[in-house]
Parts: C-alpha cells; sequence; structure tokens
C-alpha cells in the first residue's frame, strides 16, 4: 500500500516496455497501412510518451531532479525534492500533489503532505515521497570497490570491476536512479532490434483459485493492458500481410496460370491467383509491396487448399514414378524376351 522509490522505478520500467508495445503494435501497424498505400482510417489511441517523458527526461524529469537534489551541495531532505518537484511538475496533466500551485489538488484528502501521485498508463499510483533521496543515493564509494578488488577470490574480485586502478574514475558514483535508467534504456535498444511476440497473461481472480472470473479484475487488466486498441486496431485493419514474390512462391501451385511457373511481376501474379481462386475482394487488398489479407479465415483457406494441392501432386509424382518404373521394366523383360527368341530361333 506505501510506494517508494523501488515502485517508482518498476513502475517506470512498465512504462518504457508499454511504449515500446505501443510503437510495435498499434503505432507501427497503422503507418504500415499509410506506407502501402491502403485506404485507411485512423483510430485513436493513448501514447504514453507524455508519461516517459516526465520521469527521464533530462532537464525536468523526476529521476533528473531526484539526481540534482542529491549531487546540489547544502541541506538535502525528501521535503525540498517533493517542494522541487511541485514547482516543475505543477502543471503537467499527469502529476499530482497536494503541495503543488495546482488548485485542483489543494482540498484532496485523498493525498496526504508528504506524497505525490503520478496518472500512470495503468492508473493512478502514489507515491510516499519519504526515502526517495537516500535510496537513489545508496551509494557504492570507490575505497569499498577498491578494497574488494583487491580481495584474493577470483568471484568477488569479478563483482567489483571498479576497482580496478587501472580503470579509477574520480567522478561520482552515479545514483541508484540514473543506474536504472541506463539499464532501462539498454533494454529498450536491445527490444527493439528483435521481433517480439507478446503473450498477456490474464489473472481471474486475486485467490489464484480454479472457477472464479472476476470481470472487474479482467476488464480492468485488459484496459491498462492495451488490448482494447490494439483489438480496435487489429480489428479494423489486417490479420495477415507479406511480401508478393513469398505469397506467390507459397500459393503458386492453386492456379494453373501460374504453375509451375509465372513469367511476369510477382504482384500481378497474386492477382491472376486470387482472382482465380474466388477470394471476395473485401477480403485482400495490394499494396505498394505487399499483399494484406483482413480475415484468418481467409488465410487458413488458403493454407488448406495448399495443403490439399500438395498431396495431389505427391500423388501425381509417385502415379508418375510408378508408371516409368512398370515402363522401364516392360521394356528391359520385352527386350530379354527378344534375345532370348532370337538366340532360341538361330539354334532351333
Amino acid at each position: 500500500q506505501d510506494n517508494s522509490f523501488e515502485q517508482f522505478i518498476i513502475n517506470y520500467c512498465n512504462e518504457k516496455l508499454q511504449q515500446i508495445f505501443i510503437e510495435l503494435t498499434l503505432k507501427e501497424e497503422q503507418e504500415e497501412y499509410i506506407r502501402e498505400g491502403i485506404e485507411w482510417t485512423h483510430i485513436e489511441y493513448f501514447n504514453n510518451a507524455i508519461i516517459c517523458d516526465l520521469i527521464e527526461n533530462n532537464q525536468t524529469g523526476i529521476l533528473a531532479m531526484l539526481d540534482e537534489e542529491c549531487l546540489r551541495p547544502g541541506t538535502v531532505t525528501d521535503d525540498t525534492f517533493l517542494e522541487k518537484l511541485n514547482q516543475v511538475c505543477a502543471t503537467h496533466q499527469h502529476f499530482e500533489s497536494r503541495m503543488s500551485k495546482c488548485s485542483r489538488f489543494l482540498n484532496d484528502t485523498s493525498l496526504p503532505h508528504s506524497c505525490f501521485r503520478i496518472q500512470h498508463y495503468a492508473g493512478k499510483v502514489m507515491y510516499q515521497v519519504e526515502g526517495f533521496v537516500d535510496k537513489n543515493n545508496d551509494l557504492l564509494y570507490r575505497d569499498l570497490s577498491q578494497a574488494m578488488w583487491k580481495a584474493n577470490h577470483s568471484l568477488i574480485k569479478a563483482l567489483f570491476p571498479e576497482g580496478n586502478p587501472a580503470k579509477i574514475n574520480l567522478k561520482r558514483p552515479p545514483t541508484a536512479g540514473s543506474q536504472f535508467k541506463a539499464s532501462v534504456a539498454t533494454l529498450m535498444k536491445n527490444l527493439q532490434t528483435k521481433n517480439p511476440n507478446y503473450i498477456r497473461c490474464i489473472k481471474p481472480n486475486d485467490k489464484k483459485a480454479a472457477h472464479i472470473f472476476n470481470e472487474a479484475l479482467v476488464c480492468h487488466q485488459i484496459r491498462y493492458l492495451g488490448l482494447l486498441e490494439n483489438v480496435r486496431v487489429r480489428r479494423a485493419g489486417y490479420a495477415f500481410r507479406q511480401p508478393y514474390e513469398p505469397c506467390l512462391e507459397r500459393y503458386k501451385m492453386l492456379c494453373k496460370q501460374t504453375w509451375p511457373h509465372w513469367r511476369g511481376p510477382a504482384r500481378a501474379g497474386v492477382e491472376v491467383l486470387f482472382n482465380e481462386l474466388g477470394i471476395p475482394e473485401e477480403e485482400f487488398s495490394f499494396g505498394r509491396s505487399k499483399i494484406f489479407i483482413r480475415n484468418p479465415r481467409t488465410l487458413f483457406k488458403l493454407e488448406d487448399l495448399r495443403k490439399q494441392r500438395l498431396e495431389d501432386l505427391a500423388t501425381l509424382i509417385e502415379k508418375i514414378y510408378r508408371g516409368w518404373k512398370c515402363r522401364t521394366r516392360f521394356l528391359l523383360m520385352k527386350k530379354c524376351q527378344i534375345v532370348i527368341a532370337s538366340w532360341y530361333r538361330r539354334y532351333s
């Protein structure tokens, strides 16, 4: 119930993960339709970049102000940190504090004086400011690292590489918040180079019991996981897309005009293929470089037809092989019979 610095940085990481989820699923998908020239009505969704900026902005972000408080000379307390937040973030639409200059929260009794509240993507979370400065300033001092690096035990030495005299850095060690921010940035950079697949887990109840379905809890999770916007984009968009060349290569055996070889542009071949199969026009669209299929059942139909066609082709190959084998054996026997007959007539 009492959220402190630890929960704050955990929620910051969740916001960054949600941001990359939005960019890779909602934003990127809609931009792809526009790039491909597909007729598309933009679907609005909440982009939580504004919340990430509130936390990580290098000048006015909460982590930057926390570091500034930890590094500045003079008396530094959690209250001075909160006072700084109230000055800088007072007008931010996702920041709430009873002590800020914003009159909206002056009479909000649900918000104590020593707390601030952030309206995260998943909902509002209140943080107790007590302990923020000390936990962020929890530094591993240089002399301790050097002492541990001189240990004879190889594992201990490996855990403190910054204690190596050859790598001594006279700068002040980074704060916990800045280290966590750098780790999150590295994680985001790594994820953006991948092709992630998302699996969303929904808890049906808080009791971890079977056959209990808490509708309010499930709806809350669906809302804060961004599944509503994702479903809207998916339903309005296309379930499957593929460049013309691999699409034609995979399904060309379904049409006599494209099988076994198509002489011409791949897009024209796909058009001939789909027209031959009688797929309704509303089920697909032609982009600049890709074919877009709206419903999964159309794709399943193509896969079923392909599977059946492969079986027919396998049967055809087997039939031709058996015919060739039997004819080869017949011709060999006929040749042998002629040889035997000719020798028999010679000696009879």
